[in-house]
């Protein structure tokens, strides 16, 4: 990894710990498949979009139907129930 990634994703970090008013170290609990049949969705909000397939970084379950999740662009926000554990 470069600098200027390392970098980047320092930054990133600290927006979501600013917008999501998180403390601490981020840690990934685990990691969920969004469901194959489900549709895709477009996101906005406090919502993350979603992709067919797509694998996500669970940082925080908020309550049985949102998680805190972070995508691979590590674009942070909240998804829905389409997401099966990996």
């Amino acid at each position: 990894m470069t600098l200027k990634e390392c970098k980047k994703e320092e930054k990133a970090d600290r927006e979501f710990q600013k917008k999501f008013k998180f403390e601490g170290n981020i840690n990934v609990l685990t990691q969920m498949m969004v469901d194959p049949a489900a549709t895709e969705k477009r996101g906005g909000g406090k919502n993350l979009p979603l992709r067919r397939g797509e694998i996500l970084d669970v940082i925080q379950f908020t309550n049985q139907e949102q998680i805190l999740c972070r995508n691979s662009q590590r674009r942070c926000k909240s998804a829905g129930g389409e997401a099966l554990p990996t």
